[in-house]
């Protein structure tokens, strides 16, 4: 009688178990949610935080990079931009320095695997090994960095269109511009709330409010964000109804944003083939020089492998733009 029972005691405890993490997750994020602000940079003012240092805060200025070399200075600047359009707090040094930390490691397993005798052959494979663990290292970074930078963009121009609603309805009811961007920075969550605030906060500390908007267009990379500074420097220029230009734009970017979501559903399975077609050999070949670099240093001496494997590099670069111009629609 008690076996019969002792199925229907487990299920029990399956459930009393479930219950129990889930009353706990719900009380650990609304206490989260109590404790935190609607967005990031209310948070941080909350905290007692100077506006200056807040400002100075979200806009990631890394004054500790001094390059001499101008083509290095803006790749650097380019990784700065990636970085914070992506959201992260850290800076493009501490990122560059996570990656060399990651490739040294890997170089030391790569070096603990290798069971060569030493010599010329020996620095070779250690060489290629190199590459390889850069390879996958940068590979992932940047694969890491370019997600998290499409999350943000793709949140951002979804809550925009909320946005501008609640700056035409601020102007309608008598507000100034400025005004009734800060009651959206006020209102709105992530990104777009704390991205609205650094505008008010750039033209409190000064600049003009057409050159701050162009600033948010440029810090989060949205093209939105550049319609949006288009048509409200546009306005100041020549005069307008500006409640009734932003009420358009709301319109076309959430038009725009649909008509995207079809294309982008359209293309889903070209764009899932052009991303393994892309990637795989790069991992592929990345992985096979860290851990087996006898598989192409063995065959470095052979005429026909430098020949082949210039082939087959063009073949590659000339199928990635194919595949890229294929799968990238101007809408």
């Amino acid at each position: 009688m008690q076996a019969a029972f002792l199925p229907l005691v487990y299920v029990m405890a399956f459930v009393a178990v479930v219950l129990a993490v889930q009353s706990l997750a719900g009380l650990v994020f609304s206490s989260r949610e109590r404790i935190q602000r609607v967005n990031r940079r209310l948070t941080l003012l909350h905290s007692g935080m100077d506006p200056a240092d807040v400002y100075a805060t979200l806009v990631r200025r890394d004054p500790g990079a001094n390059i001499t070399n101008k083509r290095l200075l803006d790749y650097y600047a380019v990784l700065a931009r990636y970085c914070r359009q992506a959201g992260l707090t850290l800076t493009p040094s501490r990122l560059l320095a996570i990656v060399a930390a990651s490739t040294g490691v890997m170089w030391l397993l790569c070096m603990a695997l290798l069971r060569s005798a030493p010599g010329a052959s020996f620095a070779l494979n250690a060489t290629l090994g190199l590459i390889g663990a850069a390879i996958l290292s940068c590979g992932g970074a940047w694969v890491w960095l370019s997600g998290l930078r499409s999350r943000r963009l793709k949140k951002l121009e979804e809550q925009l269109p909320l946005a501008l609603d609640v700056v035409v309805r601020a102007i309608r009811a008598g507000h100034p511009v400025v005004s009734a961007v800060q009651l959206a920075a006020d209102e709105l969550g992530d990104p777009i709330g704390s991205e609205f605030g650094l505008i008010v906060d750039e033209y409190t500390y000064g600049s003009d409010f057409k050159d701050a908007l162009l600033s948010f267009a440029r810090r989060t990379g949205s093209s939105d964000g550049h319609f949006f500074a288009v048509s409200v420097g546009i306005q100041a220029e020549t005069g307008g109804n500006l409640a009734e230009i932003l009420d358009g734009l709301s319109s076309v970017i959430r038009a725009r944003g649909t008509l995207g979501k079809k294309v982008k559903a359209l293309a889903s399975e070209g764009r899932a083939s052009a991303l393994v077609l892309s990637g795989l050999p790069l991992f592929l070949i990345g992985s096979l020089m860290l851990m087996q670099p006898r598989y192409y240093t063995d065959k470095f001496g052979d005429p026909l492998f430098w020949t082949i494997t210039s082939i087959v590099m063009v073949i590659y670069l000339a199928g990635w733009l194919i595949i890229r111009r294929i799968i990238n629609f101007k809408y």
